[in-house]
């Protein structure tokens, strides 16, 4: 039986058994009653699902999944998502993201930030896996600005605003734990994930916005190390779709490419570490032991189907020792 039926079919036995109830969700009409029963109470379907097959499931979610609707940008004369819509958004703007809790007890990237040539379109947030039924909790504190359900893209979703001027999206949730216009703290459970939505498996899509902006999440967040790069991060309009690292072995290679242009040209470099155009990056990499594809382009800040591309892989297995193109 494959992981999505049996997903699908513990769903079933827990919302039959617990006598599920649907949730009580603003703005939605007409939504099929079986479907929110099935949705109901799954905090504890991760009971019935075995944690290693869900986390197996989710690691191979790596593929080039079409991206949400912007809902910043979409279905805005319903007046649903974005109040920013014209305001006057500062060039600069210093945020203090200091007092943060990560949203999910996990740390892996699934899908990065950025655009999806597949789909012509962009991904403008970070997918983190987890099994279902996880909790979510709010990365700063501020107040529960929209709890929604979005069948073609987030599915059921949570929006907080922060009082250092961010807001958070927290999108694919199985059950809301917060009501609009609470009050949350860093850290207090505000929902659980799912699978709800546009999705192929469980998993946290997650955004941080300025404004109406989205800025990738790794421009804040070290997700590997669970902690912010910064106690402060200054947004402009040229960066914040800019991911960072302060990893010592980037920082190496920064100090390289900085003497090596000092060199050629006389003058100091304009080399950013830490960004999705890493001129000294590798162009390739050895397949290590337990290695699948999914977490070589997670890695080395590439997709699955760029890795396929490249190396002429049709299938999803690749053997250890093996040397792959990466750029």
């Amino acid at each position: 039986m494959s992981i999505a039926k049996y997903i699908l079919g513990a769903g079933l036995v827990a919302a039959m058994t617990l006598g599920a109830t649907a949730q009580n969700l603003q703005s939605v009409k007409n939504y099929n009653k079986m479907h929110s029963n099935l949705l109901a109470k799954q905090n504890r379907i991760q009971d019935q699902i075995r944690l290693e097959e869900t986390q197996r499931y989710a690691a191979d979610l790596y593929e080039e999944v079409e991206p949400e609707p912007d809902i910043y940008a979409e279905g805005w004369e319903s007046g649903l998502v974005n109040p920013f819509k014209d305001s006057d958004v500062p060039a600069t703007k210093t945020i203090d993201v200091r007092g943060y809790v990560m949203p999910l007890k996990g740390n892996f990237v699934t899908s990065h930030y950025g655009y999806r040539p597949a789909f012509g379109r962009n991904h403008k947030g970070v997918d983190l896996r987890c099994p279902m039924g996880d909790t979510v909790r709010a990365a700063f504190s501020g107040r529960v600005r929209l709890t929604k359900y979005e069948r073609g893209g987030f599915g059921f979703y949570v929006i907080v605003r922060h009082e250092n001027g961010l807001e958070t999206v927290y999108g694919h949730l199985s059950r809301f734990l917060c009501q609009p216009n609470q009050y949350v703290k860093a850290g207090q459970p505000i929902a659980l994930s799912g699978s709800t939505g546009r999705s192929t498996g469980p998993h946290l899509h997650f955004e941080t916005r300025f404004m109406g902006y989205a800025i990738n999440p790794e421009a804040i967040f070290d997700f590997e190390n669970r902690c912010t790069h910064t106690d402060k991060y200054t947004f402009t309009k040229s960066n914040y779709t800019q991911s960072r690292s302060y990893r010592p072995s980037n920082r190496y290679m920064a100090a390289r490419a900085s003497k090596s242009s000092y060199r050629s040209s006389g003058s100091k470099s304009n080399y950013r570490y830490g960004g999705s155009k890493n001129r000294t990056a590798r162009s390739t990499t050895k397949v290590r032991k337990g290695d699948n594809l999914s977490k070589i382009a997670q890695r080395n800040g590439t997709t699955v189907a760029k890795l396929k591309k490249l190396n002429g892989i049709r299938g999803n297995k690749v053997a250890a020792g093996k040397v792959l193109r990466v750029r």
